[in-house]
């Protein structure tokens, strides 16, 4: 850096000067030894300039040597030199310190939070087992799949499938959750449980639905009086109930709508076609069937 600022002065005297002051040779070296001279009123030796000046010299000159030419740069000496140039260097170098540690400090902290995070998450999921029976028989239920549908906070339903016999297995780490139950045969039920990590089998009891389970025992049942049973049906079910059966064969597939005189006769007359049904749905209202889907069971027939 000083050699730059010897040279720029050196250019104000003779212009036409190389500005690479490692390739001053002759004449350029006498025109400023003669310069020094007349400025700070000091001299320099032809090899002393050979040696410091156009070689990469490992040590610096003699402080002596490097007052005159800090002063013939403009400055009061070699600490002044240093201080006035060498402060905005280590400025720099602080800047640029510090914009890598404002990066890299914040994105160290991320990461260990994200790391505690999973690792929060990774100790506080737990494996909790639902097993369901009948509420009033306190028998397990095993006829039937059982549709469990799981109601998360601020998220959609997620329904799965519990084959009969089998516990519904639901991992998480929540302390609270709600889910609704469907098992053929048995009422539906909101069901709402405070998890409790030291007991994780759980036991929900359900209801008969009994109204399906009567509808399902007439289509499996040769009763003589068949006008009696007409009448039950009438009392279970809304006038206005929408009634599906369900296919369920890859060559038939869809549904089919009755109204209910339409299945009520079908059920019941002698000639009737629904036999062995199987009752997937119903919903009630003011205490009637409302709305019921069913299949017909091909196995059992």
């Amino acid at each position: 850096m000083l050699k730059k600022k010897i040279v720029s002065i050196m250019q104000q005297s003779y212009p036409g000067i190389n500005p690479s002051i490692s390739e001053w040779k002759g004449q350029e070296i006498v025109d400023f030894q003669e310069d020094l001279l007349k400025k700070v009123n000091a001299h320099v030796s032809e090899k002393w300039f050979y040696t410091h000046m156009k070689a990469a010299h490992r040590t610096l000159p003699r402080i002596d040597v490097l007052n005159i030419l800090s002063k013939y740069a403009g400055y009061t000496n070699w600490d002044d030199f240093v201080f006035r140039n060498g402060a905005p260097l280590n400025r720099r170098a602080l800047t640029a310190g510090a914009n890598r540690y404002f990066f890299i400090i914040p994105l160290l902290l991320v990461a260990v939070m994200c790391i505690f995070y999973l690792l929060f998450r990774l100790l506080s999921t737990h494996e909790y087992r639902f097993s369901f029976y009948d509420a009033d028989t306190r028998e397990a239920i095993t006829g039937g799949t059982l549709t469990v549908t799981l109601l998360p906070e601020n998220e959609s339903p997620v329904s799965y499938l519990c084959q009969p016999g089998e516990s519904f297995v639901l991992k998480t780490d929540k302390s609270r959750i709600r889910m609704v139950v469907n098992a053929p045969y048995y009422k539906s039920d909101t069901i709402t449980r405070l998890l409790n990590k030291f007991n994780r089998n759980e036991t929900v009891g359900l209801h008969v639905n009994d109204y399906a389970l009567m509808i399902h025992y007439f289509s499996t049942m040769n009763v003589a009086d068949w006008k009696s049973r007409r009448s039950s049906l009438d009392k279970m079910i809304d006038d206005g109930a929408m009634i599906y059966q369900v296919y369920d064969g890859k060559k038939n597939m869809g549904m089919q709508l009755y109204n209910k005189w339409e299945f009520i006769d079908r059920l019941t007359m002698p000639t009737g076609s629904l036999r062995q049904i199987d009752i997937l749905d119903t919903k009630f209202s003011a205490g009637k069937i409302s709305v019921l889907r069913f299949r017909i069971n091909n196995e059992q027939k």
